[in-house]
């Protein structure tokens, strides 16, 4: 049951082959037989998700009508609010926390009947590409116990490739749901900024942040994208505009006559050489279903990179200073006689990581009197530039494709001492959260040296997100075809397989 595709177990949901009771109970199941080596929740909330799967049981017996994914699981990113559910963000400052409310992506879940079986765990407040950064322990990759699964989304998508939940929600500020995505063999939807509502999302860098769909084929994140996005009164950077016909486009999946653009700059030097093969391997398939293959170039992508470490860390070093200790959370040091700002001093201490740390001081930093414009002011200009190089490039194509990232899952602590190498492997990612478009992560197989998966990405204009599901498809059953079975079935060592 839970190797099923999210579509495969709603239409079984439907046609009374299982319930979502039992459906929920095999990947609780699931969860207590694998994730002690996973490690890919952070809370999981038996009670409550077959409660919530009973509840949908009950309406499907009483003849309502019901959303297409009512019934199915779902793992949830810990940096959304959910209502009396213990969330922390990864942190150790916001450990025991149980939010008042429910952010609109968990109300869109609910009200789509979408069981939520936990929270996942992450890098510290969404700050790193490897979920090393938790302060609860990393997370391991089912593929390869001792690699990373990315991040800062790891245990939503570890938790995919373990077969702990076939949907998942993710955050993506630089790449943080395609970056993981592409190393753990699944795919990831980063859709539009704006199209899906960020009220109860943990802000890490508010222009950035983008909740998404996770998931293992495409129609699962058209499926999925579609239940959460919407406009939404409560986020006033939500679009107020209809929702692109994703799974619509999932299900077409024709490419013939389209201009797939190859970006010239994401394709080079640094780039692993089985990374860059199957990229090109996937070119031809799009190729073959009728695409017509261009070269773009967007030459100040050269500079996102910098530009996104100075903007993401100067407004998380605004948003984060909420954390004083007064209000929830963690409270160190509060002793008779102790002072307001010793209290805040110490719980700041014990309760944000290295790399909160790390980040909160440049960006503080960086908007400091006599620095602001040479540094936050001229990543804004920078941040002008690349959406300028994607609005003439889209000009000669329909889409933008490049490797999702330049290598695949690395070990575990080999990067972590070095935050700049950390940094350069959302180096892919990062342009399409500085223009606010869709970006789109799917598995391009795996590559030769090492065996492990190799991400395919799909760039496409604002409010066009239908065109990454259109491509994404066409590539996807190519690729299936290709192969004769999924690619998590190819794991030589996948947990618990």
């Amino acid at each position: 049951m839970i190797h099923l595709t999210a579509s495969q177990m709603a239409s079984k949901l439907i046609a009374g082959e299982t319930t979502s009771v039992e459906l929920t109970q095999a990947h609780l199941h699931r969860i207590a037989e694998v994730d002690s080596n996973v490690h890919a929740f952070l809370f999981v909330d038996s009670k409550g998700a077959l409660e919530q799967a009973a509840a949908v049981d009950a309406k499907r017996s009483a003849g309502e009508k019901l959303a297409p994914l009512a019934g199915v699981p779902l793992a949830l990113k810990d940096v959304m609010v959910q209502k009396g559910i213990p969330t922390t963000a990864g942190s150790k400052i916001l450990e025991g926390w149980r939010p008042p409310y429910d952010s609109t992506v968990v109300t869109n879940l609910k009200n789509n009947g979408i069981v939520i079986l936990g929270k996942t765990n992450m890098d510290e407040f969404a700050m790193g590409s490897s979920t090393e950064n938790s302060a609860f322990g990393p997370t391991h990759n089912p593929w390869d116990l001792t690699r990373i699964p990315g991040g800062s989304g790891g245990g939503s998508s570890a938790a995919l490739a373990a077969f702990e939940a076939p949907l998942a929600i993710g955050t993506d500020t630089g790449g943080s749901i395609r970056q993981p995505a592409a190393v753990t063999g699944t795919v990831g939807v980063k859709p539009t900024y704006g199209g899906v509502s960020r009220f109860g999302l943990i802000a890490f860098s508010s222009s950035l942040d983008q909740a998404g769909p996770c998931a293992r084929t495409v129609l699962d994140a058209a499926l999925l994208h579609e239940a959460i996005a919407g406009h939404d009164p409560k986020d006033s950077t939500s679009i107020n505009a209809p929702v692109p016909q994703v799974v619509a486009a999932a299900k077409t999946g024709d490419v013939k006559g389209m201009k797939i653009g190859v970006v010239k700059e994401l394709n080079g030097e640094g780039y692993q050489s089985g990374v860059r093969l199957r990229f090109e391997e996937s070119l031809e398939l799009l190729a073959d279903a009728g695409a017509e293959i261009v070269e773009v170039s967007a030459p100040n992508f050269e500079y996102a990179l910098a530009a996104y470490y100075l903007i993401a860390p100067s407004e998380c070093s605004s948003n984060l200073a909420r954390f004083d200790a007064m209000r929830y959370g963690l409270r160190v040091g509060d002793v008779d006689g102790a002072s307001a700002e010793s209290v805040m001093n110490l719980t700041r201490e014990v309760g944000f990581g290295r790399e909160v740390k790390r980040r909160i001081i440049l960006g503080t930093y960086a908007l400091s009197s006599g620095y602001y414009d040479a540094y936050y002011g001229s990543a804004q200009k920078v941040r002008t530039l690349i959406t300028q190089d994607f609005n003439k490039a889209f000009e000669k194509c329909d889409v933008m494709v490049s490797p999702t990232c330049p290598t695949t899952a690395f070990k575990i602590g080999e990067k972590s001492n070095d935050p700049i190498a950390m940094y350069l492997n959302d180096i892919a990612t990062i342009p399409v959260n500085m223009a606010g478009i869709g970006g789109m992560s799917l598995p391009a197989g795996l590559a030769p040296e090492d065996g492990l998966p190799v991400g395919f990405q799909i760039m496409a204009p604002a409010m066009q997100d239908q065109r990454m599901y259109l491509v994404g498809a066409v590539l996807e059953a190519a690729l299936l075809t290709r192969w004769g079975a999924p690619l998590l079935s190819q794991a030589p060592e996948l947990v618990g397989k």
